[in-house]
């Protein structure tokens, strides 16, 4: 049949024609079809049109002139980028913000992986979940057994950190005989060469047992001079130190902390002057004159060897045409003339070593420079490619291994510790707190191991390890508050009992190293991450940056249409996938997880969609809405952290006492995206454009509530109770075994009270009962032997358990004259 104007059905007829164009349009833009199926598209419905309906010839060459004009210059290179790609390309020449060299050092740093899926709108779960899960070496499980379980006996942390202000002499030989300084320095060099994940299991161990010996086993393997020197330095250098520092002969620093440049290492004051001068009897050398003051130096005032970061000037020309040669790195021992290795720090009454250093008008050899004279000004690069690994190692493995040491004995404490004759981890109030313990947990633990399986496969992941900086650090104090709260007076009241008073103490010093949480949030996670996992940014930018006239006009051509695609795509996507809440989108498995792959697409594509909005209508500008930029960082981070959390229960072979754990870290991820993305959009510049959003990416609303309070009794039911995922979401701390130590004492009485449950449910039914009459646990007990309700075993096991809770929840006290009281 043929429709004309004159028809009753004309009207549907072309609404539906409009409706399948929408549809065809959007499926195109969903799969991101190439150029020539959007013309095909475009010229059959033309087609069709025209047969099915009989439009006036002016209309038709009005129709088909218009598809004509806008098909050729699209799909003809040289007419596009003589029309579109060029006049483009030089507005943004003018627009987009100049790139100082540090910056762009920043962003050639370290290496993209599955930031990138996330980032594209289209993660592909399957290369995520066949990425082989990291395993330590028999020898590495030997060292981790061994060596390691050994230091953790010799240490006692009250007495490191109240009586020594320092590691015993004899832990400190231990350390340094058994290659502790040497885990990531390979074995030809005498070091012990571990694989990211057992440096990180070690680290982790440690600093479950004693925060002040972990930092120090963690400096000389994290940010130092035996990292850059592996990557950086001459042969020379590396034949030199790096056997000296497996040993542990030299102790190493790193000095980058000035006094007016900490986050901002650009702008150091600290400087070398090239020149020539006298240095160990030699006359007229090349060198450098520096001059230099760094604070908050760990290591620095027992350390022999100073790895230093400073502004490096040729004013005499000496080393080429360049005046300013950039932020160099050299090694100098600190017995050097000049060096002053200042007094102490006091990190949050931490007995790890920490100081400034400085030095004035210090000569060194030319050579001192990390990897010699063609190194110079490369210092910059030098430590951001440093820091990506260090940062996706340590800090995440103190985070990690206080969680797990949370969830372990404040878990045992819950359900030690009683209140109106009940464990208080039964109470509702408390559970809440536990199931947060429990679950950030297993998702710091997840994105943890994850990481580091990226970084054993030769991977540098410097977006993600800002990830971990930041979101594992927030994680751990919100743990570690949550199980102070828990634990009351206990918590707060200072001794060798007290086994997270030290941790609640320690937390700022995480936050603020390594990048200071604040700055690493706002600046760097998505200010970093959207160049570098952008799949068209960095090559727009790149191709802007061209001189190269001819090559830099291809390159934008192919990068500027390519973006376009990628945006329609993510905005056709999100609205679809929002309409039908994901269902129709694919997922790698099937059963209680499969969902949460679905939402986790979703929100990847709406994250693509409304980052590169932010990017287009604020441009350079974004750098300085810091608190957006923050926000569109979390959106990325928390989509990283779930699909650890969904890898994790696919590498432990989908435990099913897990799920708990699994759903609850999900939907705790998810919740927090949809509260970022609400206070995203309700601060977008551009009204109208955040209402557009709201309506492609929460057609349904806002979904992603806060977990249920059902999986919130689960989670705190698993931590009170001996068990398999107990163990398993605390594997890796140390646990003792003897009850004269705090955390063994816990486990023990844990056990006792559990092996006299029985005994003890016959005495409650008989006082419910009004059988018994006792004033006292011992009555009862008594009274209930001599009435037949339980035997003199059962009263045995009873009287052991309560023996084991008044033990447990004592808290330490001190004579009035104890040392500890003199500073008052």
């Amino acid at each position: 049949m043929i429709f004309n104007r004159g028809n009753s059905c004309y009207l549907m007829m072309t609404l539906i024609w409009f409706l399948l164009g929408v549809a065809a349009f959007w499926t195109l833009a969903a799969y991101r079809a190439p150029g020539y199926l959007w013309t095909g598209t475009a010229g059959a419905g033309l087609a069709l049109w025209t047969v099915l309906t009989r439009q006036p010839a002016e209309m038709l060459f009005l129709t088909f002139g218009l598809f004509l004009l806008i098909v050729f210059p699209l799909n003809i290179s040289v007419l596009r980028r003589l029309i579109i790609s060029n006049p483009l390309l030089h507005l943004f020449r003018k627009k987009v913000p100049h790139m100082s060299q540090t910056e762009r050092e920043a962003l050639a740093a370290g290496t993209v992986w599955w930031d990138a899926d996330l980032f594209s709108g289209r993660p592909d779960w399957k290369k995520l979940l066949s990425v082989p899960v990291p395993r330590m070496t028999s020898e590495e499980q030997a060292f981790l057994d061994g060596p390691v379980v050994e230091l953790c006996q010799m240490l006692d942390d009250w007495r490191i950190n109240q009586e020594y202000r320092d590691l015993p002499p004899e832990v400190w030989k231990f350390i340094k005989e058994k290659g502790f300084f040497g885990m990531i320095i390979p074995k030809k060099y005498g070091g012990l060469e571990f694989s990211a994940l057992a440096h990180s299991n070690v680290i982790m161990k440690i600093a479950s047992r004693s925060l002040s010996a972990s930092v120090t086993v963690m400096v000389p393997n994290s940010l130092g001079p035996a990292e850059i020197l592996l990557h950086y330095g001459t042969e020379e250098q590396k034949d030199y130190y790096l056997p000296r520092l497996a040993r542990g002969q030299e102790i190493p620093c790193f000095a980058l902390t000035s006094l007016d440049a900490g986050s901002d290492a650009a702008s150091m004051t600290d400087s070398g002057i090239v020149c020539r001068g006298d240095f160990d009897g030699k006359k007229d050398i090349l060198g450098i004159r520096l001059t230099w003051e760094k604070r908050y130096i760990t290591l620095g005032p027992v350390a022999t060897v100073l790895g230093l970061a400073f502004k490096l000037y040729d004013p005499g020309h000496l080393l080429g045409s360049k005046e300013e040669l950039g932020i160099t790195v050299a090694l100098i021992p600190t017995q050097t003339p000049g060096v002053v290795i200042g007094r102490r720090h006091v990190p949050m009454n931490l007995a790890f070593q920490n100081g400034p250093n400085s030095g004035k008008d210090v000569f060194i050899p030319i050579d001192w420079i990390v990897g010699g004279v063609k190194q110079a000004g490369r210092g910059w690069t030098m430590l951001m490619e440093s820091l990506a690994a260090g940062r996706s190692i340590s800090l995440p493995a103190l985070s990690t291994g206080a969680g797990k040491l949370a969830s372990r004995s404040t878990g045992a404490y819950a359900a030690i510790r009683r209140q109106f004759k009940t464990p208080i981890g039964h109470f509702e109030g408390i559970e809440e707190p536990l199931a947060r313990i429990g679950g950030m947990t297993y998702l710091m633990d997840a994105a943890r191991v994850m990481t580091l399986g990226a970084v054993d496969a030769g991977q540098k992941p410097s977006v993600i390890s800002a990830m971990l900086k930041y979101h594992l650090t927030e994680l751990m104090r919100r743990v570690v508050n949550d199980a102070m709260d828990i634990q009351g007076g206990s918590g707060i009241c200072f001794g060798p009992r007290n086994f997270m008073g030290r941790v609640y103490e320690a937390i700022p010093i995480s936050i603020t190293v390594e990048g200071a949480n604040i700055l690493t949030r706002s600046l760097i996670i998505f200010g970093q991450g959207a160049i570098r996992c952008h799949p068209y940014i960095l090559k727009e930018m790149e191709a802007t940056a061209d001189p190269d006239i001819r090559r830099a006009s291809k390159n934008f051509d192919r990068a500027f249409f390519g973006h376009v695609k990628y945006l329609l795509s993510n905005a056709a996507r999100s609205f679809f996938m929002g309409l039908t809440g994901a269902r129709f989108s694919a997922s790698p498995v099937q059963g209680a997880v499969g969902w949460h792959y679905k939402q986790l697409t979703r929100m990847s594509a709406a994250f693509a969609l409304i980052a590169d909005l932010s990017m287009l209508i604020m441009g350079g500008a974004l750098k300085q809405r810091e608190k957006l930029s923050a926000r569109l960082g979390d959106i990325l981070s928390y989509l990283y952290i779930a699909s650890a959390v969904l890898k994790r229960f696919e590498d432990e072979g989908r435990q099913k006492e897990d799920l708990p754990l699994v759903q609850w870290s999900c939907e705790y991820c998810l919740h927090q995206i949809r509260q970022r993305l609400a206070e995203l959009l309700k601060n977008f510049p551009v009204i109208s454009l955040s209402w557009l959003l709201r309506v492609l990416i929460f057609p349904d609303g806002r979904p992603f509530k806060a977990p249920h309070d059902n999986l919130g009794h689960q989670i705190a039911r698993l931590l009170l109770r001996p068990g398999s995922t107990r163990d398993r979401l605390t594997k890796g701390i140390f646990i003792p075994k003897s009850p004269d130590e705090t955390i063994g004492r816990l486990e023990s009485a844990l056990e006792k009270i559990i092996a006299a449950e029985g005994a003890e449910q016959k005495l409650q039914k008989a006082v419910h009962a009004r059988i018994l009459h006792a004033r006292n646990e011992e009555s009862m007990i008594q009274e209930g032997v001599k009435q037949g309700i339980i035997s003199e075993d059962e009263a045995a096991l009873l009287k052991t358990a309560n023996d084991s809770r008044r033990e447990a929840v004592r808290v330490d006290d001190f004579p009035p004259d104890s040392p500890l009281f003199k500073s008052f």
